[in-house]
């Protein structure tokens, strides 16, 4: 059953520059505290399953730079052999999210939501298209059009016009008993560069961009982190504390 949400109170921290793997333990330790209360409560009657004491999260990261594999992606994707890889310093994960093979690194603003969808809506759907509208929203705010690229997840711009099709926010999810772990990669002054050693996404013959490239100018991130998280309270119908 799909439930629609009365207001939800949403823990928020900031993380900083962190390594992968230290913020993924995190999140796992997070979505694993939630899914031990939810198997506690699965069997009584007494409280319906949006006052089970569940706790929503929501993490901001900055990562060095790393690779990182979905679970069902291709090593393939990986255009340069590990070696390469290390002499450049970038870090490599495969790990237990959807989608393939997509960069972190810094100037980047990481979005790791730890959220019960049964107190929002039992969708995951609804719960990806939710996420691209925050990004998009956040976008309008700069005078650029966010859009959605038919079966394909994140956020682009001019995803109808060949040759220019350009992805701006990746997106990948984990979903355990409804709770949600990974999330969105937006690029805000990321080092594009990163990209080319990877067929982003799996998606071949498509760009890559940035807030920075399309504005032509670098954009404070306490700016950015201020309007993901207005955009996140309006389309979630959350408040961050």
């Amino acid at each position: 059953m799909a439930y629609l949400c009365c207001m939800q109170t949403v823990q928020f921290q900031d993380l900083g520059l962190r390594n992968y793997k230290e913020v993924w333990d995190y999140q796992e330790m997070l979505l694993q505290e939630n899914t031990t209360v939810k198997a506690q409560y699965r069997n009584q009657e007494l409280l319906p399953v949006t006052e089970w004491p569940t706790l929503h999260h929501l993490l901001f990261v900055e990562h060095p730079p790393v690779y990182t594999l979905g679970k069902n992606g291709k090593e393939a994707h990986v255009l340069i052999d590990e070696a390469e890889r290390l002499a450049r310093g970038i870090d490599y994960f495969h790990i237990n999210r959807g989608g393939d093979i997509t960069f972190h690194g810094p100037g980047q603003l990481v979005g790791y939501p730890i959220l019960d969808l049964e107190k929002f809506r039992t969708d995951l759907g609804w719960y990806l298209r939710s996420l691209e509208e925050v990004i998009i929203l956040t976008m309008a705010t700069y005078g650029l059009k966010g859009e959605r690229s038919p079966g394909e997840t994140g956020v682009w711009i001019e995803p109808d016009v060949k040759g220019r099709e350009r992805k701006i926010c990746a997106m990948g999810i984990k979903c355990s008993r409804w709770i949600t772990m990974h999330g969105f990669a937006f690029n805000v002054n990321a080092n594009l560069d990163y990209f080319q050693y990877i067929v982003p996404c799996g998606i071949e013959n498509k760009q890559v961009t940035s807030l920075q490239k399309e504005l032509g100018r670098e954009i404070p991130m306490d700016e950015i982190k201020t309007e993901v998280r207005k955009n996140f309270e309006k389309v979630f119908n959350a408040s961050l504390v």
